[in-house]
């Protein structure tokens, strides 16, 4: 759509300036989304070291006070971009005041607003989400650290967390797994996408490789990181590693040694 608009006086308006501004709005947009993903972090590395509930919670708060700016921001730029349309389909012999117009749309659509708008951003969800799996698998975890537990049942734990590491596609324990938000079903980030765009090229749907899910439409779209996942992986390894130095009665730095022998052998 052309950013002059012809009045019909035969005056010309450039919208360029409104163009501009909404630009340099969406990058303050990203710096939100930056924001939102830095505390969601945070909030996994409080859960992680096992900090207490209200340093988590408070994490919760800020994503929820940016949730708020983002709609607020959201708002404010659906306002302008609809009152710059009207001025387009209307053609007004007289140009109104386009700023008490803008401030009118981000006011009605500002008077809609509730908790609940907060609740459903996309990226406070993906927050949500992630908390509530890595406090099931860091719990998980410091269980298994309980004597009391028997030793038999450590043992199911651990094969059936071990078995949620792998990915479906390859066999192979994942190391940049990603979640389908749809069926909540977990890949290796590199497989899934392969599928993707094998099936994309056939122009056929991809299903969930996942035995027995009955998904048949997997998008790149519906793909998200699963942080959660990936320390858990990541937690385990360390774990495994630190009980078979126990256990061979080898120190902390072994591993390291072991590397250097291995590249000395090696060059």
């Amino acid at each position: 759509m052309s950013n002059n608009f012809k009045m019909p006086s035969g005056a010309r308006i450039s919208f360029n300036s409104v163009d501009n501004a909404l630009s340099s709005l969406k990058n303050c947009q990203s710096y939100i989304d930056t924001g939102m993903h830095i505390a969601t972090h945070v909030a996994l590395d409080l859960v992680e070291s096992f900090n207490d509930v209200e340093d988590i919670n408070s994490m919760e708060n800020v994503m929820l006070e940016y949730a708020a700016m983002d709609r607020e921001l959201n708002h404010y730029m659906t306002a302008v971009e609809e009152t710059v349309n009207q001025i387009k389909r209307e053609k007004p012999e007289v140009l109104p005041d386009l700023k008490n117009l803008v401030k009118e749309k981000f006011t009605a659509l500002e008077s809609k607003n509730s908790d609940s708008d907060l609740q459903r951003n996309e990226k406070f969800v993906y927050f949500k989400d992630q908390l509530k799996e890595m406090r099931k698998q860091f719990c998980y975890q410091s269980d298994n650290d309980n004597e009391a537990i028997e030793q038999i049942d450590e043992d199911i734990a651990v094969t059936q967390s071990q078995m949620n590491f792998i990915c479906p596609i390859t066999q192979v324990e994942m190391k940049r797994p990603v979640r389908n938000k749809i069926c909540g079903h977990t890949y290796e980030e590199d497989a899934i996408q392969k599928i993707i765009q094998t099936r994309k090229q056939q122009k056929k749907k991809v299903r969930c490789p996942k035995i027995g899910c009955s998904h048949a439409d997997v998008k790149e779209s519906d793909l998200v990181p699963d942080e959660a996942l990936k320390r858990a992986i990541d937690s385990q390894n360390k774990q495994s590693w630190s009980t078979l130095e126990k256990s061979a009665g080898y120190p902390a730095s072994t591993k390291k040694i072991c590397c250097e022998r291995s590249c000395e052998i090696s060059c």
